[in-house]
């Protein structure tokens, strides 16, 4: 028997990957939301109900609801997912919940299935994130990051020194001090703030500390990535130039 050239030597076989990832591949959303579905008993490999942390091979069927999933292909020198800017309007809700009246994938309306990187709440307007890449959600968000997020801000007094002062130190919220971040005064009755955390209403519960009501929320800048021109619904793809902005050292897109 002729011995097998090194040229053909057999590769080994790819390796298992983690269920949550493998779901986020599919753009059917992020891996923490694809632990939720998991955990709820919504996902089986092989018609089996999954359990956190299993991994699948090449070869398995992996089903949300009884639907199949599956990574999509992409042709060479194509981006896999999407990446959207949106300047979103009062009284949409970042959430992918079909049942949810105003939720935000219903609004853009987009072919792919996408989902918002981090939130705005209802009442806030301006500069939100949106993908089908459930990998990089996580590292966008994550506070280490330091990534910055800038408002305007409308409120119902007349805004001081002291009060941009002691927003600046920090504030009691949820139980936590807020990280120092920058303040600066817009008019009489308005400032900016930026930020490098995102609490739930923070900014909102910030103000109401010191005795302040916010009238209008405006989110114009994540990071690199500027709302400028984008009018209220509109929304665009990034570009090549802020994708890398935000996450320098990935290479996959």
């Amino acid at each position: 028997m002729t011995a097998c050239a090194p040229t053909c030597r057999r590769l080994p076989p790819p390796r298992p990957m983690r269920l949550n990832k493998f779901i986020s591949d599919t753009g059917f959303c992020s891996r923490r939301e694809a632990d939720r579905l998991i955990s709820a008993g919504r996902i089986t490999v092989n018609g089996i109900r999954a359990r956190i942390g299993s991994e699948v091979g090449e070869d398995d069927r992996v089903q949300v609801d009884g639907d199949d999933l599956r990574v999509r292909s992409v042709a060479k020198g194509r981006r896999q997912h999407v990446y959207i800017a949106l300047n979103k309007p009062a009284g949409v809700t970042c959430t992918t919940e079909s049942g949810v009246k105003g939720n935000i994938v219903d609004f853009i309306g987009h072919q792919q299935r996408i989902f918002p990187i981090g939130r705005l709440d209802k009442d806030s307007e301006g500069l939100i994130l949106l993908t089908s890449n459930g990998d990089i959600v996580n590292e966008i968000l994550r506070a280490e990051n330091k990534l910055e997020k800038e408002y305007m801000v409308a409120v119902n007094r007349a805004v001081t020194d002291e009060f941009l002062r002691g927003m600046s130190r920090g504030v009691p919220v949820h139980g936590q001090m807020t990280l120092p971040c920058r303040t600066g005064k817009l008019g009489r009755f308005g400032f900016r703030i930026i930020l490098v955390q995102g609490l739930n209403r923070q900014i909102r519960l910030m103000a109401t500390h010191f005795g302040y009501r916010v009238k209008q929320l405006v989110r114009v800048r994540i990071g690199n990535v500027k709302l400028a021109h984008l009018k209220p619904g509109q929304w665009r793809n990034l570009t090549e130039a802020e994708l890398h902005g935000l996450l320098p050292h990935r290479t996959n897109w």
